[in-house]
């Protein structure tokens, strides 16, 4: 059930932190992966990884404010492994400021990055998920779609705003044959949370005090729940947002 040979996934923001974790995932488990990102080193660093697992990997520079660009990394993936059956929106950013500071630009800037690209990248995708018969949506959500942080407005309504269009794509294409989900990851030790963790001191202390778990999250972390979410292990399982966090969110 969790064989996804044969089959092609492509992962935007791919090519490091937890989108290079979802490219493992998948190609672990057997497909063919497609990075998308905007640095060329670091695709051509992900594709080497990925093909040392043995896997068939390529990689495509994108921008996915750019409907244009989005519609052109899906071409290309098609082009170049002849199909399309599981689409893993990444990509994402973060500007933290209180409410009252926060720029419209950088407002404008964290919703088409993280929101509006998961829409374009799902609606460029649709037809070759359909017609491959066993599509596969995973959208990188967050646990600020559950909680607020003061410093994270645009960045948690995105990651809201990311979820109910999980939930919307998942009612619309379950006739198509389409699957839609969502993960909510915790505080995963990325180059993201990193710079997080030198602005605010005691996030570091805070994390390891709630996360029943007692560790933060790597990368890793999510290879399993990719390999679930892409195979036909998962078919009668859409519309719904799993965290990834260690129990962080559960241990109020």
């Amino acid at each position: 059930m969790f064989d996804l040979q044969g089959r092609v996934g492509l992962v935007t923001g791919g090519n490091g932190g937890i989108g290079l974790g979802f490219a493992r995932g998948l190609a672990r488990a057997g497909a063919a992966v497609m990075v998308a990102g905007r640095n060329a080193a670091k695709n051509a660093a992900a594709v080497a990884e990925l093909q040392a697992l043995g896997a068939t990997a390529a990689a495509v520079e994108v921008d996915v404010t750019s409907a244009a660009s989005i519609e052109a990394i899906v071409a290309a993936t098609v082009a170049r492994f002849g199909r399309l059956d599981v689409l893993v929106n990444n990509a994402g950013i973060n500007i933290r400021n209180r409410p009252e500071s926060y720029q419209e630009a950088d407002w404008h800037k964290v919703l088409d990055t993280n929101l509006t690209s998961t829409y374009l990248a799902a609606k460029a995708a649709h037809p070759h998920l359909k017609a491959g018969g066993h599509g596969r949506v995973i959208n990188n959500g967050s646990m600020l779609s559950i909680f607020g942080l003061p410093l994270h407005i645009a960045y948690a309504a995105s990651k809201g705003g990311v979820v109910q269009l999980t939930k919307s794509l998942a009612v619309a294409w379950a006739p198509d044959g389409i699957t839609v989900n969502a993960i909510l990851p915790g505080w995963i030790d990325t180059e993201l949370t990193r710079k997080a963790r030198s602005d605010m001191p005691a996030l570091n202390d805070n994390v390891m005090t709630r996360t029943p778990s007692g560790r933060w999250g790597t990368p890793g972390d999510f290879e399993g729940i990719a390999a679930f979410l892409g195979s036909d292990a998962s078919a009668f399982i859409t519309g719904v947002a799993i965290p990834v966090d260690g129990g962080f969110s559960v241990n109020g």
